[in-house]
């Protein structure tokens, strides 16, 4: 019949039956190994279905075969026809009904449910498998041995192992028989041919009660070991098999000594009962058998036949000397109820005694239900959809529950543990039905998870469960709802492109395509943001920058896919948190700072401005002075930079430091500023002569000498800078002739006119070195020698006339007239000794005299500090005195005061101390000069600030600067102290009341001293009276 013929005949078929409802069986016979598409049957018209013309169908008739999820079928059903085939997966019997050798019991059943509901009919079917002769016997073994004693009686028979065919019926076991063999070998050393073998054994054949057909070896002649001890046969085996199938075996018996009894059981068939849980050790069944010989012919040996199963081989052992049955291991009546084990007892003689035990395997409820579900309406996933709009009794899967027990262990009863809208219908033993019970409604309930119980009857009962989750479809009724009307959300900056913010989220009350929800961003969005569509993924596609945008708003739509679509929507906002990606920046990558000298310690040097684009805690900076700690101190708040030390540009002109600002991060980050700090020079440093290098030299002028020419030259030196250290050179004494003058540049001396007799003799000359500081200006004094004369016929009485000149107040002129003639020298020495006694003598008694009318003490350094003093330095390295002491005076001095003065500088390497003993001339005017307070505030300064270097002549010119005033400081005294050779007493001078300091260990240098007193002019020196 082709196909076009079968379409016709099935839809005049359902216009004209009516299907009669409920559940039905069929049972078709089935050969195994069919090949693929063999047709079996046909439903619809071995079932005589019938369809009535009024009824509507919502879906075309459909047969569908309904199977466990996972199985493969062995059949398949056409869904429009019903036709049944075979497929690609063969049956086999062996297979499919192991351990099943009746022919009526190897049964496939598969169900097959008509749709759709409103003709809903379960159909079982059952196929009958027919064997095939599809297996050949086997014996257990190729090479089959039997020992039989020499004194065996005719017609004795003696039990061969049997083979085994998978098939049942007629194409199993039917025929054994002992093969002659084609040639006769000959004979070797007490062996037999096997073709006397053939006339000395027969073979019959014995059928148990279950069918099986055993072979026994039967004796028909007297065996004579020492004749013949052996024989060897070929033994086959046939099935009933059309064509037939067989196999061979070697069948080989040995001729045994005389064993005239051998071994007898008390019981040859045994019947026992053991439940499957006994446990392994446990004693089936203690066989006794007997044995009339003595000696060790009454030894009997206990052991298995060959012929028992595999299984029963490894289910059970048998103690060899006792005969007692154990269990080996553990026993399941669900895989074997009955056991039939074949023992053997033997003596050593040649025939065993042969004993059956049947071991029944009792039941115990030790299996649980199973629950095979099979859909009807194929699930997703897992999951049954099923629309609200689903009829009542509409068929969703079949339940099949089944436990391997027996009796009332195995008797199955299945329920729902709680009220929902389904119920299971019974349709087969041990089948169920799951249909709707009720309306569904999606928007009451949307997912059942329908728990399905099933529970033996067993004591105690065992129960087993499964989960059938069911989904239900909806109608587009609703839109789509977001969990948020309003997002907010908060993201670190700096984040990586595509960086996820979040998961935006609507829910839709419907399912399916009407739950589809599809997201979308408002036009109100800004480009730096995408929203997946499907996901809802609210990425960044760029980095956000707090420090540019921190704060966006905007909305997003969720849109379902109904018919037709619903949307709604929610407002988006997202807040840049700030991270710590900025390091702190200083206003300058260098800083320069002018400060005077005399800043006091702690005042303000400056300020460092620093900012921090971050926010919070990230935008705290914090200061710190990485490398002058010793020598700086800052806030590390405000910036602000002060001394920790007092500075002395001619020690130190400048200091350079790192400033690290950190910020208060996390992880922190930090920047580092260079900070120069320049210290502007202050005058207070005198001049040092260096040209003379002792008040106690002279120079010759000669008669013949040039007026303009040099006669001799001073220098200066001045640790001071700029104007500080510019230096003028000037005669204020000595010169009453005006006969020499003193260039203020250079200080190169010079003859000013011709030199004239009246001129001969020593001169003394007081010159005056200051500087150009501001806005007081520090001088020094010392004295210039000049013999005018030829020669230097007698330098003793020269160096004589400058010792005491030196004792000459510096107020009198020295050497008005002093000639020197040669014929007079002796004369002019005798009397210069008498004056000189004379003098002493005189000095002594005024001075006694003065001493009485004045307070005996005197204070020589005051602290104040607008007093000055003449000072001259002693260069022996004598102990620090504490306490000012008065000296003894010299004979040699005139109106002169001594006092030593000390002056040390703590914690400065660079200041050594110094014990002077200076010279006072007493007679000498205090002059006051004017004071001004250089404590100033100092700045960093700009470029387009006024430059006020240009008024410092310095070989370094100084930055431009503003100074400040900020805390007056009291000026320092400025004391000078020349270091000059041991016998260098010079007179030195001040300006004004100052204070100097040095630090230098330049042998020119300066140090701290007091002086007071000056001169008003440059003309002639009047002494004070004590």
């Amino acid at each position: 019949m082709d196909l076009l013929s079968r379409t016709y005949l099935l839809a005049v078929l359902l216009a004209s039956v009516v299907f009669q409802s409920g559940a039905q069986e069929k049972n078709y016979t089935v050969r195994e190994e069919l090949p693929e598409n063999v047709l079996i049957g046909n439903l619809l018209k071995d079932l005589n279905l019938t369809l009535d013309p009024d009824v509507v169908l919502s879906s075309p008739l459909q047969f569908k075969l309904v199977y466990k999820t996972g199985d493969v079928p062995l059949v398949r059903v056409e869904e429009n026809s019903g036709e049944i085939f075979t497929t690609s997966n063969r049956i086999d019997r062996e297979k499919l009904c192991s351990g099943i050798f009746s022919e009526n019991r190897c049964f496939y059943e598969v169900e097959v449910a008509v749709l759709p509901d409103e003709v809903f009919r379960l159909v079982k079917i059952r196929f009958l498998i027919e064997d095939i002769n599809d297996n050949a016997p086997l014996f257990p073994s190729t090479v089959i041995n039997i020992s039989i004693p020499e004194n065996t009686a005719i017609n004795s028979r003696y039990s061969v192992p049997s083979a085994v065919d998978p098939d049942i019926g007629v194409n199993g076991i039917q025929h054994y028989e002992l093969l002659k063999p084609k040639t006769a070998p000959k004979r070797t050393f007490g062996s037999i041919t096997n073709e006397q073998g053939q006339n000395v054994f027969g073979l019959d054949i014995i059928e148990t009660p279950e069918g099986d057909k055993w072979p026994q070896l039967i004796v028909q002649q007297i065996l004579d070991r020492e004749q013949k001890d052996t024989y060897v046969m070929k033994i086959k085996v046939e099935d009933g098999g059309n064509p037939p199938r067989s196999s061979t075996a070697i069948l080989q018996v040995t001729v045994t000594d005389v064993n005239d009894n051998r071994p007898v059981f008390k019981d040859n068939d045994i019947e026992v009962s053991v439940p499957e849980n006994a446990p392994v050790g446990t004693s089936v069944s203690q066989l006794h058998a007997t044995d009339a010989d003595l000696g060790s012919n009454a030894q009997i040996h206990f052991y298995f036949s060959s012929q028992i199963s595999n299984l029963a081989k490894r289910l059970f052992a048998i103690d060899n000397t006792t005969g007692l049955i154990t269990i080996k291991e553990p026993l399941d009546r669900e895989e074997s109820s009955m056991h039939k084990l074949t023992v053997l007892a033997s003596d050593g003689s040649s025939t065993p005694s042969r004993a059956t035990v049947t071991v029944n395997v009792t039941d115990v409820n030790d299996n649980i239900p199973s629950i095979d579900t099979r859909y009807i309406i194929n699930p997703v996933n897992g999951t049954v959809l099923l629309s609200e709009k689903a009829p009542l009794n509409t068929k969703i899967a079949l339940i099949t529950v089944m436990d391997k027990d027996a009796d009332l262990n195995g008797k199955v009863t299945c329920f729902t543990d709680h009220d929902v809208p389904f119920r299971l219908k019974p349709v087969f033993d041990n089948q169920f039905l799951l249909e709707t019970a009720t309306f569904l409604d999606f928007e009451t309930t949307r997912e059942y998870a329908i728990k399905i119980v099933a529970s033996d009857s067993g004591k105690p009962p065992l129960n087993q469960s499964a989960m059938l989750l069911i989904k239900i479809k909806d109608e587009n009724d609703n839109a789509p709802v977001f969990t948020q009307p309003i997002i907010g959300l908060s993201i670190p900056e700096n984040n990586a492109p595509g960086t996820q913010l979040t998961k935006i989220s609507a829910t839709d009350a419907d399912s399916g395509r009407n739950a589809d929800i599809s997201y979308m961003l408002g036009l109100d969005a800004p480009p730096i943001f995408n929203l997946d569509r499907r996901t809802g993924i609210l990425t960044a596609v760029r980095k956000l920058d707090r420090e540019k945008q921190d704060r966006y708003s905007f909305t997003v739509l969720a849109k379902d896919n109904g018919m037709p679509p619903l949307q709604t929507n929610a407002t988006v906002t997202v807040s840049v948190l700030d991270q710590n990606d900025n390091s702190p920046a200083f206003t300058h990558n260098e800083y320069n700072f002018y400060v005077p000298e005399n800043l006091p310690m702690y005042g303000t040097v400056g300020l460092i401005t620093v900012t921090d684009a971050d926010s919070g805690e990230n935008a705290a900076v914090t200061l710190s002075i990485l490398n002058g700690r010793d020598n700086f101190i800052i806030d590390p708040l405000t910036g602000v930079i002060r001394p920790n030390i007092t500075f002395d540009r001619e020690q130190q002109g400048s200091y350079t430091f790192q400033v690290k600002a950190v910020d208060g991060g996390r992880l922190q980050r930090s920047s580092t500023a260079k900070v120069t700090i320049n210290v502007v020079d202050v005058n207070d440093n005198r001049p040092v002569f260096v040209i003379p290098s002792s008040n106690y030299s002279y120079d010759l002028v000669p008669m013949s000498t040039s007026p303009g020419s040099v006669v001799t030259k001073v220098f200066a030196v001045d640790n001071d800078t700029g104007m500080n250290a510019e230096l003028r050179y000037s005669i204020i004494g000595g010169n009453s002739r005006g006969l020499f003058v003193i260039d203020q540049l250079t200080g190169n001396v010079s003859l000013r006119e011709k030199v004239v007799s009246a001129d001969h003799g020593l001169h003394r000359l007081v010159i005056k070195v200051n500087d150009l500081g501001q806005p007081e200006s520090l001088y020094t004094i010392a004295l210039v020698h000049l013999f005018v004369n030829e020669t230097v016929t007698n330098g003793s009485y020269v160096q004589e006339l400058v010792r005491r000149n030196m004792e000459t107040p510096v107020g009198q002129n020295v050497g008005d007239g002093e000639i020197t003639p040669q014929t007079n020298d002796y004369v002019k020495i005798i009397i210069a000794i008498i004056a000189g006694t004379m003098t002493v003598i005189l000095v002594i008694f005024v001075t006694a005299l003065v001493r009485c009318r004045q307070t005996p003490r005197h204070k020589v350094v005051q602290k104040s500090k607008q007093s000055g003093e003449w000072v001259s330095p002693n260069q022996e390295n004598r102990q620090i005195k504490k306490k000012k002491k008065k000296k003894k005076r010299s004979p040699k001095s005139l109106l002169l005061n001594f006092v030593t003065i000390e002056e040390s500088k703590p914690d400065d390497p660079g200041h050594e101390h110094i014990n002077g003993t200076l010279d006072i001339p007493v007679e000498l005017e205090e002059q006051t000069m004017g004071k001004y307070n250089w404590a100033t505030t100092p700045t960093t300064f700009k470029p387009d600030s006024p430059d006020l270097a240009k008024h410092y002549k310095s070989a370094s010119p100084q930055p431009t600067f503003q100074i400040k005033p900020e805390t007056p400081v009291p000026p320092k005294k400025h004391h000078v102290i020349q270091e000059l050779p041991l016998d260098n007493t010079f007179v030195v001078g001040c300006d004004s009341l100052s204070k100097c300091s040095s630090s230098s260990s330049d042998p020119y240098s300066v140090s701290e001293c007091s002086c007071q007193g000056g001169f008003k002019t440059p003309g002639s020196i009047h002494t004070r009276q004590l």
